[in-house]
């Protein structure tokens, strides 16, 4: 491969890929914003694209830092309208180490006198390497290697490490350190037009001799964002003292600017160690003292490093999964849990943050925390609920906010926002840009009132899970029966079919926001929506009747129950209603059926992707409301939450039967009609086709375990990973091939392992039982960690045992 072109490197002859270690090989301006966000190190208080130290944001570079829960509103007057939006905000950039050998021009990547540019991302240490290779017009040939990571262990630290290396020459190198924030927002194309300012400077100062402080603030919703950067320089173990330029500008930069003297066999090694806080953090004086006396008490950069490795590995062995012989889905594999963990797995109810829809890596959603969560839940809840409660607690401390929007709407309960940010208001774009017209177009997705069935769906598995009855009588419960009231007020009865409707919504599939020749009047009858809220207020019944008796004055205080509310609960549960398709497939919406269907082949061959066919359409003069198609799985959402006779039981509870040839039908009809526009759906057709169709599983699974890593979109990987797509494809393993389900206080397991996987083994935390399951297509191993916790009953194709801890047991598989 010509070194100048940055595609990730293929193992050489004779060479064993490793599944750890994800490579670039040259420097490629059109995939650079893939790389950045690839290559992206966080440790869930912040995050930092693998964005090249010596440049600032351009066409090509985009050094974006992104910290946890931190958003700011912004008006833009668009001249016809305006609109106010809601961002997370691009941080100060700390990354800033410039340099210049000799007396050449300052280095940036794709320079002439380029001779070797490498990049890998160790996933299993969270550490990224870059090592450049140049040779200038005199023939002087240099290396310069760069190490850097964001502390897994000292979650406001990060390190930058540079080393020079002149091969055949003496003289000098200039160094350039600082932190810049003179930064916006501008890493989404479609928000070019959207104002992208989001700080204003308050300090920018030196302290002592090897410091530089720069204090941002957001402009509207005020929080203070302090960075303080500590640059050394070392020849050996040596100290160096070089004399120092100070650079400041009042618009938010601060810098030191030095030289060290380069010979050959005497590397030279910059330290660059930065500390961040802002203003919502908890227990410190001041964002700018804090960073100032964390630097003076940090340790140094290699025992930083020590203790980053340490907790990282720990972060594996409960979260690895390890596949035998497929090293290029391990690789996958592992990028998908790294950047889930890098993003979450410091999260704690200080912090106060959500999950973000693309994680810390990009502005894509602009940072909204969306139902993709839901997606996310089961591979922390099974490993470390602690997390998923904290993450949780997100969504409850926005539940007042959520009433509020009921009641101004004219319901009861819980009214959870489509997209959400910094207190819970609905932060779902009024317009989206359609590039393919050039026209602002209404975006009527903030009807998708089904994430708050989605946010109760996780309260009520996260109890399945860990029995953790605090949580249910402190947050959880208030949850689940909030939005209970919210979908049982939403709920219209029809006296004459005494069922329950429910209109003026949109389903999962975004596409259809209302009848054919009637955009944004919502939908009637979703059955997703239907058959989630007959649920959910069946598990609101349950949870009722779980905390009776309890000590839980203070939340019957907060919920005032009417005596005849739940049973109103169980009513609607039994006789929501659901419309059926001739065949007895499930409808998407009442009227799906008679829509004409989509000519999906002569689009194809017109535009190639047609994911979007929303905007497609739009520039056709179309819409998607006038054909049976959808943008990702909304029916099939079903199936993948619940499990096909869990889905049946559901049903039948509710007057309805749906045979198991129905189910294949139901399959079949929805996997025809998607464009698949949305990374999650083909997570969500690889689990529904994982017991009838495992090569086809199997296919579908390798595009979600691929969404960012080849970009299958075509191009939004640069805007942030889709961090949903990427815990759905690990969840992949983690539950569905091993059938792994917990119903009626039993755990079950019930594996099939596609052809392609020979041995799959994680590790999973249930009711405070650690369990290692190693699985086989013919044997199934199960090894309880010796302690404390209460035996588990266990069911493994149908033959139910009782396990203790310490005991490992074995289960032979029919193939």
């Amino acid at each position: 491969m010509d070194s100048t072109q940055g595609e990730a490197r293929s193992p050489d002859p004779g060479e064993t890929a490793s599944p750890w270690l994800l490579s670039f090989d040259g420097f490629d301006p059109a995939t650079e914003g893939r790389r950045e966000a690839l290559c992206t190190l966080g440790n869930g208080y912040w995050g930092t694209r693998g964005a090249a130290p010596e440049c600032a944001a351009d066409a090509v570079h985009y050094p974006g830092t992104y910290l946890a829960g931190v958003y700011n509103p912004l008006y833009t007057d668009l001249g016809e309208h305006s609109r106010d939006d809601e961002h997370m905000v691009n941080a100060p950039n700390w990354l800033p180490l410039e340099f210049r050998l000799a007396d050449e021009e300052w280095f940036r990547p794709g320079s002439p006198d380029l001779v070797e540019y490498r990049q890998q991302l160790d996933l299993r240490r969270g550490v990224l390497t870059r090592v450049v290779r140049v040779r200038d017009r005199a023939g002087r040939t240099s290396t310069v290697t760069t190490v850097r990571f964001v502390s897994q262990a000292a979650p406001h630290i990060a390190v930058l490490e540079t080393t020079f290396e002149a091969e055949d020459w003496t003289g000098h190198v200039t160094v350039r350190s600082g932190i810049d924030g003179r930064v916006a927002n501008r890493n989404v194309a479609a928000d070019a037009q959207l104002a992208s300012g989001h700080l204003v400077p308050r300090t920018t100062e030196q302290v002592g001799v090897e410091t530089v402080l720069l204090q941002m603030e957001t402009t509207r919703s005020g929080v203070h964002i302090a960075m303080a950067a500590r640059t050394r320089a070392f020849a050996g173990r040596r100290l160096l003292h070089p004399d120092r330029r100070f650079e400041s500008d009042a618009a938010g930069w601060v810098a030191h600017e030095f030289e060290l003297r380069l010979e050959p066999g005497h590397p030279v090694r910059v330290e660059k160690t930065v500390a961040v806080s802002t203003s919502r953090d908890r227990a410190v004086i001041s964002a700018p003292a804090a960073v100032l006396t964390w630097l003076e008490r940090v340790a140094d950069p290699a025992e930083l490093l020590a203790s980053h490795e340490r907790e990282w590995q720990g972060l594996w062995d409960e979260f690895g999964v390890r596949l035998k012989s497929i090293d290029h889905q391990s690789l996958a594999l592992n990028l998908n849990t790294f950047h889930v963990l890098q993003t979450l797995a410091g999260v704690d109810a200080d912090l106060d943050a959500g999950v973000p829809a693309r994680g810390l890596s990009g502005e894509g959603y602009r940072g909204h925390v969306f139902w993709d969560e839901a997606f996310v839940y089961p591979m922390l809840t099974l490993r470390r609920p602690d997390l998923s409660r904290a993450l949780l607690g997100y969504r409850y401390r926005r539940l007042n906010e959520a009433k509020a929007a009921a009641r101004a709407a004219g319901f009861t309960g819980a009214m959870f926002p489509w997209q959400s940010g910094i207190d819970g208001r609905e932060v779902t774009p009024g317009e989206l840009f359609n590039p393919r017209s050039g026209r602002w177009l209404p975006d009527n997705s903030f009807k998708q009132r089904h994430v708050g069935l989605a946010i109760a769906y996780s309260v009520w598995k996260y109890y399945e899970a860990t029995h953790d009855a605090d949580f249910m009588v402190h947050q959880g419960a208030e949850l689940i029966l909030e939005i209970a009231r919210y979908f049982a007020s939403l709920a219209t009865h029809d006296l004459a079919a005494d069922r329950y409707d429910i209109e003026g919504v949109m389903g999962p599939d975004e596409f259809h926001d209302g009848p054919p020749g009637a955009p944004g009047a919502g939908l009637r009858n979703n059955s997703y929506t239907n058959v989630m809220t007959a649920w959910v207020l069946g598990q609101a019944v349950e949870t009722v009747a779980l905390l009776a008796g309890r000590n839980c004055r203070p939340l019957w205080n907060r919920l005032r129950l009417r005596p005849d509310e739940v049973e109103g609960w169980e009513r609607i549960s039994r006789r929501m209603r659901v419309v059926f398709h001739a065949d007895g497939v499930p409808s998407q919406f009442e009227g799906y059926e008679d829509l004409p269907e989509f000519d999906w082949d002569g689009y194809r061959e017109r535009y190639g992707d047609i994911g979007r066919l929303d905007l497609i359409l739009e520039a056709e003069g179309d819409s998607p409301n006038n054909y049976r198609l959808s943008k990702q799985a909304d029916v099939l959402m079903l199936l993948y939450l619940f499990s096909a006779e869990e889905l049946r039981e559901q049903l039948e509870a509710m007057g309805y039967a749906l045979s198991p040839a129905a189910v294949v039908r139901t399959v079949d009809f929805y996997r025809a009609r998607s464009s698949h526009g949305s990374t999650l759906s083909n997570v969500v057709h690889s689990w529904v086709e994982a017991r009838r169709d495992r090569e086809r599983s199997w296919l579908f699974l390798g595009r979600a375990l691929a969404s960012d890593l080849a970009d299958i979109q075509g191009g939004t990987t640069r805007e942030g990973i889709h961090l949903g797509a990427m815990a759905g494809s690990v969840d992949m393993m983690l539950r569905c091939y091993s059938g792994l389900e917990i119903r009626d206080n039993v755990l079950w397991l019930h594996p099939v392992l596609p052809t392609e996987l020979n041995e799959v083994a994680f590790s999973i935390n249930y009711r405070d039982q650690p369990i290692r399951l190693e699985l086989t297509p013919t044997l199934l191993r199960l090894r309880l960690r010796a302690g404390g916790a209460a035996p588990i009953a266990v069911r493994v194709e149908g033959r139910e045992v009782r396990l203790s801890p310490g005991e490992t047991r074995e289960f032979a598989l029919e193939r």
